[in-house]
């Protein structure tokens, strides 16, 4: 019955992992048919980085100290630095949100913006999908919650790669396929972290960490970039509607 149950979850995750992949490519797809407006994206973080926020600090942190003892906050700390260490070294002009700002991204080195803007990404859909099957693993609730909190960026995700790689002179089938590589580097994470489900207490406070450093490190500080009081309430509604579910998902 369990081992039904765990293989029911592990199918789900699967399936929101395809479906958050395909958030990538609906994000590339609005740049290669539309001229959408910064604002826009910008409501897709603040609300993001809100309920990412929430996730992390209500949900995925106390579930990993619970499943691991306090040995866990070890791990969160780790993947919290991973995430900066890519930033840093091997992808150092990728900053989440920044490139967004796609004409002057590529003025100087377009192959080379292209390039490390989606190593950046790929990093970090990657562990988008680690928390996601490391969430569904625990329970169906924490996986529901991870796989929300991923979706929520997921368009701009998608939106940045494909701005960037036309912006560097590439077309919109090469915007696609980068777009279409994220979402990819999200099921590779899914599928990696269920067949390794035995490594679950390593698993989920890394994705914790990752799930904080983009929130907090990533996110927040695009949003706040803007004089926009819409942001900052959008920011607490993130928050907001992830305490409203835990609400109900537990009546």
């Amino acid at each position: 019955m369990i081992d039904q149950e765990l293989a029911t979850r592990t199918a789900l995750a699967a399936g929101l992992g395809l479906v958050a992949a395909g958030g990538n490519l609906l994000g590339g797809y609005f740049v290669i048919h539309k001229a959408w407006p910064r604002k826009y994206l910008q409501y897709f973080l603040a609300l993001g980085a809100g309920y990412m926020l929430g996730v992390a600090l209500v949900d995925i942190i106390p579930e990993s100290v619970h499943l691991a003892g306090e040995g866990a906050l070890l791990y969160v700390l780790i993947g919290y630095f991973l995430v900066h260490l890519f930033e840093h070294t091997i992808a150092p002009h990728f900053h989440f949100g920044d490139e967004m700002e796609c004409p002057e991204a590529g003025q100087h080195d377009h192959h080379h913006a292209n390039t490390t803007v989606l190593l950046g990404l790929a990093i970090h859909t990657f562990f988008d999908g680690v928390a996601i099957a490391a969430g569904f693993l625990v329970s169906t609730w924490l996986g529901a919650a991870i796989f929300v909190a991923v979706f929520l960026h997921k368009l701009p995700e998608g939106f940045t790669v494909a701005t960037i790689v036309m912006a560097g002179g590439k077309g919109r089938r090469a915007a696609i396929w980068a777009a279409g590589l994220l979402g990819a580097s999200t099921l590779v994470g899914v599928l990696l972290t269920s067949a390794l489900s035995g490594q679950l207490k390593y698993a989920l406070p890394l994705s914790g960490g990752v799930t904080l450093y983009v929130a907090a490190t990533d996110l927040l500080p695009e949003v706040n970039r803007e004089p926009n009081w819409r942001l900052a309430l959008l920011v607490f509604g993130g928050v907001l509607s992830l305490l409203i579910m835990r609400h109900f998902a537990k009546v």
